[in-house]
């Protein structure tokens, strides 16, 4: 089956047991709200993925509790004898926390609280504690387990796999952002997109002598980008142990992420929750991939204080080449993750058009882009089509940086405009109206692989991609500002100190490429037009922008006159047939 087969069917089958379970919410109609659904079945859909996950291993555990429980440390003989992350030591299980209706609440808060610790910060992160008591006031505590206690609620690893669960917690998100009237995309990004990422990442990686990489996500949502990414990892080379990273700021994404992880046997500890930008939770670590879909066009006023602390303490902290402007944020994801990039290390990131192009010459933007490309870490960046997303329309970018380029594409950056290479998808998602099919993947890769300039892959007539190939200077610009006479009455010019007064008004700019030579360029492009300017040079900046939009600009002639005039005519006999036919009777 093909990857897009295998994603279709799975993509079924997980929307239908995503339905099965939210559809819970009948027996909540009354007491709660709608927004408030998912209060309830997000934390209770963990809570049974655990049940079900511990349920084979139940009686062991409490065989070993019972050995082991005056032990000063008894973590790890009951995670073995679980045979996961985490544990539960209560004896009661969702069969007889139903057989026992009467005492239904305490039995249930005993549940909860055989959990090992790992498990409690993951409820804690839902305020579970206020809702089982909102649940047992409204008498649906036991309506809601029984319902999670069926057959169609049954999340048991020989049934649903641990990839299939990330689905699940999507879809669930999903439905809970929309009932929430929040903007879902901001909480996952489609698989589609994930996939080209992975692949970008790892088209050109040596895999074959197995060991072990890191890869880490600075705005993780449920986490599903790192678990895809070590699903792709894995299929190249199933001897090669993969940890992964992640942090994320809203609780409830965080909680799914971390029980995601605990699920998949990962170290739930590399989970962890806080605001990225002013609550770095992995200062001093490195990591040989990054892969994020960070914030973008989102404001950091909240953050402001500790971003602008890190600021000053330079090369020490993450934002020592500059800070962009307050309403958005994102260049900081990026510098985070630079400074987070292992020496053999490689990240993909996506971001929104303004990180190319925004501030100028001196600017924290400008000084960013400076900054990534003076040091050689720009690898390629690859344009999507618009309507990619669930809660945007407008185009996007991947980012690729790399800490170590292969010799041939040193000193260079590739730039892909993949906006025409995708289909339209039958039914939208939000305003994801459009689709990276395998074949849009292959295509785009390849380009990125073959790293070759002006050269288009597909078919320019339909689906295609093509790429362009740049030193890292021509992205950059001389800024000078350029100074003509001021004059008396007279028409005299004004001289001070020996020198000629400036006339402000007559202050003009000119952005210089850093591949030609100041002077030259001001001879050729100024002096003949302004015979007395002068430049200031001590007011002399450099800038970086990467103008994408510029260089995959093709001239499209207009239609011509005469053919214009043709259409018109046809028209207005059109219209006039239609009128005498309205009103030929009167």
């Amino acid at each position: 089956m093909n990857e897009n087969n295998k994603f279709d069917v799975v993509g079924t089958n997980i929307a239908e047991k995503a339905t099965m379970i939210w559809n819970v919410a009948d027996m909540l109609r009354g007491p709660f709200k709608p927004h408030e659904y998912g209060l309830i079945i997000l934390p209770m859909t963990v809570v049974k993925r655990f049940h079900d996950c511990l349920l084979s291993t139940h009686k062991a555990v409490l065989e070993k509790y019972e050995e082991v429980k005056k032990f000063a440390v008894i973590d790890g003989f009951l995670t073995t004898a679980s045979q996961y992350q985490f544990y539960n030591i209560s004896k009661y299980t969702f069969d007889s926390l139903l057989a026992d209706p009467e005492n239904i609440e305490a039995n249930f808060r005993d549940y909860l609280n055989g959990f090992s610790a790992n498990v409690q910060d993951v409820l804690s992160k839902f305020d579970f504690d206020n809702i089982i008591r909102r649940m047992v006031e409204s008498n649906t505590l036991y309506l809601v387990i029984k319902e999670f206690n069926s057959q169609k609620g049954y999340l048991g690893p020989d049934k649903i796999s641990a990839v299939d669960c990330g689905y699940i917690f999507e879809d669930l998100v999903k439905r809970f952002s929309e009932s929430f009237g929040e903007e879902a995309g901001a909480h996952f990004t489609s698989r589609d997109i994930i996939y080209l990422m992975t692949d970008l990442l790892l088209s050109d990686a040596d895999l074959s002598k197995g060991g072990n990489v890191t890869v880490y996500d600075m705005a993780m949502g449920t986490s599903q980008m790192l678990s895809c990414m070590e699903e792709r990892i894995q299929e190249l080379n199933t001897e090669i142990g993969v940890t992964c990273f992640g942090q994320e700021f809203n609780p409830s994404t965080f909680a799914i992420a971390k029980a995601d992880m605990m699920i998949r046997g990962g170290d739930p500890n590399n989970m962890r929750f806080g605001d990225t930008l002013s609550e770095d939770q992995f200062s001093g670590y490195q990591f040989q991939y990054i892969i994020s879909n960070p914030p973008f066009g989102i404001d950091w006023k909240r953050e402001k204080a500790a971003v602008e602390a890190e600021a000053k303490k330079g090369d020490l902290g993450r934002f020592a080449p500059g800070l962009p402007k307050i309403s958005d944020g994102q260049q900081l994801f990026v510098l985070n993750g630079l400074s987070k990039l292992a020496p053999n290390g490689k990240m993909a990131i996506i971001q929104n058009g303004s990180p190319l192009f925004s501030g100028d010459a001196g600017s924290g933007p400008s000084e960013i882009r400076r900054y990534i490309l003076e040091n050689d870490w720009l690898d390629a960046i690859v344009q999507l089509g618009t309507d990619m997303f669930m809660n945007t329309g407008i185009s996007t970018y991947i980012w690729i940086c790399s800490k170590d380029k292969p010799l041939h594409r040193t000193g260079k950056v590739q730039l892909i405009d993949a906006s025409h290479c995708y289909e339209a998808r039958r039914k939208s998602i939000g305003t994801k109206r459009n689709d990276i099919t395998d074949q849009c993947r292959d295509l785009i890769v390849k380009a990125y692989g073959a790293f070759e300039n002006d050269a288009v892959y597909g078919d320019k007539e339909g689906i295609y991609c093509q790429s362009k190939i740049f030193d890292t200077e021509e992205f950059g610009y001389q800024k000078i500002v350029v100074e003509q006479p001021h004059r008396d009455e007279n028409g005299e010019i004004v001289i001070k100190k020996g020198k000629p007064v400036a006339d402000i008004s007559l202050r003009d700019t000119e952005n210089v490429p850093l591949t030609e030579d100041i002077k030259e360029y001001f001879k050729r492009e100024v002096l003949p037009y302004a015979p007395e300017a002068w430049i200031d040079e001590k007011k002399t900046k450099k800038g970086y922008e990467i103008p994408m939009t510029r260089y995959f600009y093709e001239y499209q002639a207009p239609e011509p006159v005469e053919e214009i005039a043709v259409r018109l005519h046809e028209l207005e006999l059109e219209i006039q047939s239609s009128l005498d036919t309205l009103f030929g009777g009167e």
